[in-house]
Protein backbone atom coordinates (compact mmCIF):
# COMPACT_ATOMS: atom_id res chain seq x y z
CA UNK A 1 0.00 0.00 0.00
CA UNK A 2 2.95 2.59 0.41
CA UNK A 3 4.31 1.80 -3.20
CA UNK A 4 0.64 3.06 -4.18
CA UNK A 5 0.75 6.09 -2.02
CA UNK A 6 4.23 6.61 -3.14
CA UNK A 7 3.37 6.41 -6.86
CA UNK A 8 0.27 7.94 -7.54
CA UNK A 9 1.10 11.01 -4.81
CA UNK A 10 4.22 11.57 -7.13
CA UNK A 11 2.56 11.16 -10.35
CA UNK A 12 -0.01 13.48 -9.06
CA UNK A 13 2.79 16.37 -8.33
CA UNK A 14 4.53 15.58 -11.58
CA UNK A 15 1.51 16.27 -13.45
CA UNK A 16 0.72 19.42 -11.64
CA UNK A 17 4.09 20.73 -12.00
CA UNK A 18 4.27 19.56 -15.74
CA UNK A 19 0.17 20.90 -16.77
CA UNK A 20 -0.07 24.36 -14.67
CA UNK A 21 2.00 25.94 -16.76
CA UNK A 22 0.55 24.73 -20.27
CA UNK A 23 -2.43 27.11 -19.21
CA UNK A 24 0.33 30.54 -19.58
CA UNK A 25 1.67 29.15 -22.65
CA UNK A 26 -1.00 28.73 -25.73
CA UNK A 27 0.63 31.57 -27.91
CA UNK A 28 4.32 30.92 -26.68
CA UNK A 29 3.59 27.33 -28.00
CA UNK A 30 2.21 28.60 -31.31
CA UNK A 31 5.02 30.65 -31.82
CA UNK A 32 8.30 28.17 -31.10
CA UNK A 33 6.74 25.47 -32.35
CA UNK A 34 4.31 26.29 -35.32
CA UNK A 35 1.63 26.47 -36.66
CA UNK A 36 -0.21 27.99 -33.62
CA UNK A 37 -3.20 26.21 -32.00
CA UNK A 38 -6.68 27.11 -33.52
CA UNK A 39 -8.84 25.43 -31.51
CA UNK A 40 -8.05 26.71 -27.88
CA UNK A 41 -11.08 24.95 -26.24
CA UNK A 42 -10.14 21.82 -27.55
CA UNK A 43 -6.47 23.01 -25.14
CA UNK A 44 -7.25 24.13 -22.44
CA UNK A 45 -10.05 21.31 -22.60
CA UNK A 46 -7.37 18.94 -22.72
CA UNK A 47 -5.35 20.57 -19.79
CA UNK A 48 -8.08 20.83 -17.55
CA UNK A 49 -9.16 17.41 -17.95
CA UNK A 50 -5.53 16.23 -17.22
CA UNK A 51 -5.06 18.24 -14.59
CA UNK A 52 -8.34 16.55 -12.70
CA UNK A 53 -6.76 13.70 -12.93
CA UNK A 54 -4.05 14.56 -10.84
CA UNK A 55 -6.37 15.04 -8.44
CA UNK A 56 -7.88 11.93 -8.88
CA UNK A 57 -4.62 10.87 -8.51
CA UNK A 58 -3.90 12.25 -5.09
CA UNK A 59 -7.52 10.77 -3.94
CA UNK A 60 -6.39 7.53 -4.78
CA UNK A 61 -2.59 7.92 -3.02
CA UNK A 62 -5.13 9.04 -0.12
CA UNK A 63 -6.57 5.30 0.16
CA UNK A 64 -5.31 2.97 -2.60
CA UNK A 65 -7.69 0.23 -1.13
CA UNK A 66 -10.60 2.20 -1.24
CA UNK A 67 -10.14 3.50 -4.22
CA UNK A 68 -8.46 0.44 -6.18
CA UNK A 69 -10.76 0.24 -8.56
CA UNK A 70 -9.75 3.62 -9.73
CA UNK A 71 -6.88 2.60 -10.77
CA UNK A 72 -8.17 0.96 -13.81
CA UNK A 73 -8.96 4.12 -15.69
CA UNK A 74 -5.91 5.84 -14.43
CA UNK A 75 -3.44 3.70 -16.03
CA UNK A 76 -6.04 3.71 -19.16
CA UNK A 77 -5.29 7.71 -19.02
CA UNK A 78 -1.82 6.94 -18.93
CA UNK A 79 -1.26 4.32 -21.63
CA UNK A 80 -3.74 6.48 -23.58
CA UNK A 81 -1.54 9.35 -24.05
CA UNK A 82 1.61 7.41 -24.44
CA UNK A 83 0.12 5.29 -27.26
CA UNK A 84 -0.86 8.66 -29.08
CA UNK A 85 2.80 10.03 -28.28
CA UNK A 86 4.43 7.04 -29.99
CA UNK A 87 1.82 6.95 -33.05
CA UNK A 88 2.02 10.72 -33.27
CA UNK A 89 6.30 10.25 -33.43
CA UNK A 90 6.40 7.17 -35.36
CA UNK A 91 4.43 9.55 -38.08
CA UNK A 92 6.67 12.58 -37.95
CA UNK A 93 4.12 14.70 -36.21
CA UNK A 94 5.87 15.46 -33.37
CA UNK A 95 9.56 15.63 -32.19
CA UNK A 96 11.82 13.66 -30.21
CA UNK A 97 11.28 16.08 -27.08
CA UNK A 98 7.53 16.04 -27.19
CA UNK A 99 7.25 12.49 -27.22
CA UNK A 100 9.89 11.92 -24.10
CA UNK A 101 6.47 13.25 -21.77
CA UNK A 102 4.34 10.84 -23.43
CA UNK A 103 7.04 7.96 -22.67
CA UNK A 104 7.53 9.11 -19.10
CA UNK A 105 3.30 8.45 -19.17
CA UNK A 106 3.91 4.63 -20.12
CA UNK A 107 6.44 4.48 -17.31
CA UNK A 108 3.82 5.80 -15.15
CA UNK A 109 0.84 3.67 -16.26
CA UNK A 110 3.37 0.60 -15.75
CA UNK A 111 3.85 1.51 -12.03
CA UNK A 112 -0.01 2.15 -11.89
CA UNK A 113 -0.48 -1.19 -12.86
CA UNK A 114 2.12 -3.00 -10.71
CA UNK A 115 0.18 -1.01 -7.97
CA UNK A 116 -3.36 -2.10 -8.76
CA UNK A 117 -1.90 -6.01 -8.70
CA UNK A 118 -0.22 -4.90 -5.48
CA UNK A 119 -2.74 -4.58 -3.44
CA UNK A 120 -5.97 -7.02 -2.47
CA UNK A 121 -9.09 -5.98 -3.27
CA UNK A 122 -11.81 -4.95 0.06
CA UNK A 123 -13.58 -7.69 -0.53
CA UNK A 124 -10.78 -10.07 -0.29
CA UNK A 125 -9.89 -8.75 2.78
CA UNK A 126 -12.33 -9.51 4.78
Amino acid sequence: MKYARIVFGGAGIWGILILTPLYFLFDRIGRTDPPPITHPGFYYGFVGVALAWQIAFFVIAKDPIRFRPMMIPSVLEKFAWGATVIVLYLQGRISMGDSALGLIDLILGALFLIAFFGIRPLAARA
